[in-house]
C-alpha cells in the first residue's frame, strides 16, 4: 500500500508540472527556452580557442619582443621636483635646528611648546626604554598592550573631561582610521573643502557619500543639510538607516583658520547629524587649559561626537588619539583600522606623551605665552608687498601666500622657495606647505608655513618678519 501511495503521488506531481506546463504563457516558455539553449552551448562550447595559425616568423616575432618597451610603472618626476630636493636636518628639530650643516632658529617644526627637548620629558622616555625596550612588535590586541598605554589613555580621557579615550601610533592614520570606522557605504559625510589630507584619505577609505562645503560656509552647510532633509522626505525608508557627519577641523591645517564650532552645534541639533571634530592644530594651544576649540568657545565637550587629534604637535610625541563617549571608543577597537593591525604605539613614547601632559597640567600659562607670540608675528607680518597672511592670529601655524600669481603653480612655488632659501641662508628655519597635487580635493595654494613656538624670544620672532620682508622685497621685486 505504502508504495502504491508513493506512486500516485509521483504521477500526480508528474501532471501537475505537464497541467502547468500548458498553462504558463507564451513569453515564459520562450524563455525558458533560451536559457536552456545557452546553457547546453557553454556546456559543450570550447572556453577557449586555439591560435591555429600565424603570419609572423619566428624571427618577425623575437623583433617583435625586443622592440617591446613597457610602459613606465609610475609618470616620470623632475630631478628638481622639491620632494627630491629637501632639506637635510642635523641633531634634533628643537628651538635651534641645523639645517644643511647651518644653524637656524626654527620656524618649520611644530613643537609648539617646546617639550621636544625637555628634560622631564626625556628623562621619562628613556626610563621607559629601560622598562619595556623599543617597541612592541604588536598590535594591541596581540600582545601589544602595555600598561602604560592604558595609563595614557586614561590620562587623555581625564584632561579631555571624555569618557574615554583610544591611542593609535601613528598620527595620520588617527582620523583616518576613526571616520571609516563609523561612516559606511550609504552614509553622507558633509566636510570642509579645507579640509587636511588624513581627513581625505578616512572619507576615501569609508566610502560614504562626501558632500564638501566651502570652506567656513555655514550657510553653504546648511544648504547642503536642507537639500538632504528633502531628499529625505521623499524616501523615509532609505533615511532612517542612513548616518549623517560632519568632519571638521578646530584650526585648519591648511588655511590655519579656526573652525565656527557654535554655529556648527546649532545646526548639529537642527538637523540631527554627527559632528566629528579634528584637532590636531588646536590640541595644547586653544583654551585656558589647551583643551582645544571646545573649551575655547565655552562648549560642552559632549555636544561633539568624537574628538580626534595626533600627539605630534603640543605633545612632542608620536602617535594619536581619540576622545568621546564609552560606547563610541570601544567601537573603534573592534573597527579602527589603524589601532587594530598596526604595532602598538612604542611604550617610550606612551611615557614621554604621559610626561608631556603633566606638564601642561602644571604651567597653564604657557598656553597663553604661546597665544602671545602668535599675535606678536602675525601683526609684524602684515602688509608685506606680494605677501598676505592666512590664519588666525592666534594660530601657531599660519600661512604667507602670494597675492598675485605669477602665471602658474610652478612660477608661485619657485618663489616661495626662493624666500624660503634667502631665510635659510640668513639663520631663519621655514618652510614650504607641502601636498599631494593630484589627490587633493581642493589643493590649496602655495604657501610658506610659518610655525611659532613658547621658546621662540621676541627679538626673534621680530627678526623672522624683518628677514622674511626682506626675503620678500628681493625675490618678489
Amino acid at each position: 500500500m505504502a508504495a502504491s501511495a508513493v506512486g500516485m503521488g509521483q504521477q500526480w506531481v508528474l501532471v501537475e508540472m505537464v497541467q502547468a506546463f500548458y498553462e504558463a504563457p507564451a513569453y515564459h516558455l520562450i524563455l525558458e527556452g533560451i536559457l536552456i539553449l545557452w546553457i547546453i552551448r557553454l556546456i559543450f562550447s570550447k572556453t577557449y580557442k586555439l591560435q591555429e595559425r600565424s603570419d609572423l616568423t619566428l624571427k618577425e616575432k623575437e623583433e617583435l619582443i625586443e622592440e617591446w618597451q613597457p610602459e613606465p610603472l609610475v609618470p616620470p618626476v623632475s630631478k628638481d621636483h622639491p620632494a627630491l630636493n629637501y632639506n637635510i636636518v642635523s641633531g634634533p628639530p628643537t628651538h635651534k635646528i641645523i639645517v644643511n650643516g647651518k644653524e637656524c632658529i626654527n620656524f618649520a617644526s611644530f613643537n609648539f611648546l617646546g617639550l621636544l627637548d625637555n628634560e622631564k620629558v626625556k628623562s621619562a622616555a628613556q626610563a621607559s626604554l629601560k622598562k619595556y625596550g623599543v617597541g612592541t612588535c604588536g598590535p594591541r590586541g596581540f600582545y601589544g598592550t602595555f600598561d602604560v598605554h592604558l595609563e595614557l589613555e586614561d590620562r587623555l580621557a581625564k584632561f579631555m573631561r571624555t569618557e574615554e579615550a583610544i591611542i593609535y601610533s601613528y598620527g595620520f592614520a588617527t582620523i583616518a582610521s576613526a571616520i571609516p570606522a563609523y561612516s559606511k557605504r550609504g552614509d553622507i559625510v558633509f566636510v570642509d573643502e579645507a579640509a587636511c589630507f588624513a581627513i581625505q584619505k578616512g572619507l576615501q577609505a569609508s566610502r560614504s557619500n562626501i558632500k564638501l562645503f566651502k570652506h567656513n560656509d555655514m550657510a553653504d552647510l546648511e544648504r547642503l543639510l536642507k537639500e538632504q532633509e528633502t531628499e529625505d522626505q521623499k524616501n523615509p525608508r532609505k533615511a532612517r538607516v542612513t548616518r549623517r557627519f560632519i568632519v571638521v577641523e578646530g584650526l585648519y591645517m591648511n588655511t590655519g583658520d579656526i573652525c565656527p564650532l557654535p554655529e556648527l552645534i546649532k545646526l548639529k541639533y537642527k538637523y540631527k547629524v554627527r559632528i566629528f571634530l579634528e584637532e590636531s592644530l588646536s590640541f595644547g594651544v586653544l583654551g585656558e587649559h589647551g583643551r582645544g576649540i571646545t573649551e575655547h568657545f565655552g562648549i560642552n565637550i559632549d555636544d561633539i561626537d568624537l574628538i580626534s587629534a595626533n600627539m605630534e604637535n603640543s605633545l612632542a610625541s608620536i602617535g594619536g588619539f581619540c576622545c568621546g563617549r564609552s560606547f563610541i571608543i570601544d567601537h573603534q577597537r573592534l573597527s579602527g583600522q589603524g589601532y587594530c593591525f598596526s604595532a602598538s604605539l612604542p611604550p617610550l613614547l606612551a611615557a614621554a606623551a604621559i610626561e608631556a601632559l603633566n606638564i601642561m597640567e602644571d604651567n597653564p600659562d604657557i598656553f597663553q605665552t604661546l597665544r602671545t607670540k602668535c599675535e606678536r608675528i602675525h601683526r609684524a607680518l602684515q602688509g608685506i608687498p606680494g605677501l598676505r597672511v592666512v590664519g588666525e592670529s592666534f594660530s601657531p601655524a599660519l600661512h604667507l601666500r602670494l597675492e598675485d600669481s605669477y602665471g602658474s603653480r610652478e612660477n608661485d612655488a619657485k618663489l616661495l622657495k626662493r624666500i624660503v632659501d634667502y631665510c635659510i641662508n640668513s639663520g631663519i628655519a621655514l618652510t614650504q606647505a607641502r601636498y599631494l597635487e593630484k589627490e587633493e580635493k581642493c589643493l590649496p595654494p602655495p604657501s610658506i608655513r610659518v610655525v611659532v613656538t613658547v621658546e621662540q624670544t621676541e627679538e626673534e620672532l621680530d627678526k623672522a618678519a624683518s628677514l622674511i620682508k626682506e626675503a620678500a622685497a628681493s625675490v618678489l621685486n
